[in-house]
């Protein structure tokens, strides 16, 4: 049990897309086998990695920056329920209204309760994580409520009936000739003649996304921040569509996890410096949007928060674990990780993907439901080299295999092993009796194959230490 503002609050399981088992092992197999996959993957992230690589070396002070957003965020989370009061207080003295979500099942219902209040059938996105995180999109159809996304790569997958492989660029496994086709086939106002010409695929959705903006009476968003002084919310993106939604529509919904917040204007200043250049490799974003409340005459006359919890307070009372809430979304760990990038999200079987997503799905749902992805990592290290607030990923992985260990019921082939090995060990006999033992038996025996593997298992000497010294000492 863990608290939300003095309220019980339990760690969802299975919510949304974050379904738990022991399948990415199976999944990584067979993500390593499509060829096109892997070529899509291997030139995405290695031009990401790139233009990050060069804005970053422009800045003088890149570790100093970093070093203050961690810091920031673990001061933020050291006062999270304070910071969300006063988040609240500030949004609707300025005209918003807050609601609380405990979890995925009631941030879904208030949602859809507020887009019938509004007297729509149909709602415009800006990409939000944290709806993809309670499969709000199903929701609001098992309601009769049509949900667009209108950034590119969400449309891709939208009209593709796929699922986003990567926090920043959800199509990042798609090439340009797959959507060409994607298009033709499920845009019914798409050219005839549509070509995979970056700029023509462009404007073929910008068209179809223009009626949807006009028409639209209701529009959902995430946050990539919100300021608690002040009560502004903060989106970034690069397309313009956000703008779009944020601005026309009648009715503002915003679903932002609890760990969004920052406690000043002035912190904002560190992140916006740190997540362009970590993650689309820009100096800054192309639209940085920022709205307080509601503005009479000027932008949507209603606007409504929902602060979402669905396990953030869980993952907060781990002390080994609660730095998994200070990610910015910039996906800087995604493009370098050797395992993302040759596998790609769809493996993880989680919103969260990446070495992100190995350390925050098992958090939200409990380790057990997620037990595979903390496996799901080489632990290099580069993650922790990338991420903007330098969240140490490695560390966070090896806590949760234990944990994922610990919670296990009955004990395990390894445990069994490593009891029997320190049995062994623990007498100078038995390990001599082990030792000419395994001098006996073939170096893939039954019970090693799952051992060797992955794994080198040198062939024995053929004389032990203590026999040679015994030869040499007569």
């Amino acid at each position: 049990m863990s608290t939300f503002l003095g309220m019980p609050t339990v760690a969802p399981r299975g919510v949304g897309h974050l379904r738990g088992d022991e399948s990415f092992p199976k999944a990584a197999r067979a993500a390593l086998g499509n060829e096109q996959l892997r070529r899509n993957l291997g030139h995405a992230t290695r031009t990401i990695r790139a233009k990050r690589a060069a804005v970053v070396a422009e800045v003088p002070d890149w570790e100093e920056l970093r070093r203050a957003g961690e810091a920031l965020k673990a001061a933020t989370m050291a006062r999270l329920p304070e910071l969300l009061a006063e988040l609240e207080e500030r949004v609707a003295a300025a005209g918003g209204t807050v609601h609380w979500a405990r979890d995925a099942n009631e941030a879904n219902r208030i949602v859809t309760g507020l887009v019938r209040a509004a007297g729509a059938d149909e709602v415009v996105k800006v990409k939000s994580m944290a709806t993809q995180e309670i499969g709000l999109n199903e929701a609001l159809a098992a309601e009769g409520i049509a949900a667009w996304e209108t950034d590119l790569a969400e449309l891709i997958v939208q009209l593709g009936h796929d699922k986003p492989s990567h926090i920043l660029v959800p199509a990042i496994h798609r090439n340009r000739t797959e959507i060409r086709d994607i298009f033709l086939r499920e845009m019914p106002d798409a050219p005839p003649d549509l070509t995979d010409d970056p700029r023509r695929l462009a404007m073929a959705a910008r068209e179809h996304l223009r009626r949807k903006f006009l028409s639209a009476k209701v529009a959902v968003s995430g946050a990539n921040f919100a300021v608690a002084e002040t009560g502004t919310l903060a989106v970034v993106e690069s397309e313009g569509n956000g703008r779009m939604c944020l601005t026309l529509p009648r009715t503002l919904i915003t679903v932002m996890g609890i760990e969004k917040v920052v406690p000043t204007w002035t912190d904002l200043e560190v992140f916006l410096q740190l997540l362009p250049r970590s993650s689309t490799g820009e100096r800054m974003n192309p639209y940085t949007s920022l709205w307080t409340g509601v503005t009479p005459g000027d932008g949507p006359q209603e606007f409504h928060l929902v602060l979402l919890d669905n396990g953030r307070t869980a993952v907060l009372a781990d002390e080994a674990g609660r730095s998994a809430l200070h990610c910015i979304r910039c996906s800087a760990c995604l493009n370098v990780c050797p395992v993302y990038e040759r596998t790609g999200g769809h493996a993880y079987g989680s919103v969260y993907p990446g070495p992100i997503g190995a350390v925050l799905s098992p958090q939200l749902t409990g380790v057990e439901d997620n037990a595979s992805l903390p496996y799901a990592s080489s632990l290099c290290g580069a993650c922790f080299d990338a991420c903007p607030v330098r969240i140490d990923i490695p560390s966070m992985l090896v806590h949760l295999r234990t944990k994922h260990v610990e919670e296990r019921k009955g004990p395990s082939p390894e445990a069994i092993s490593m009891a029997a090995a320190s049995w062994v060990m623990a007498r100078p006999g038995r390990f001599r009796g082990a030792e000419r033992l395994r001098r006996l038996l073939p170096l893939a025996a039954p019970f090693a194959r799952g051992w060797t593997a992955s794994r080198d298992l040198p062939e024995p000497p053929a004389q032990t230490f203590r026999e040679w010294w015994r030869t040499r000492n007569g």
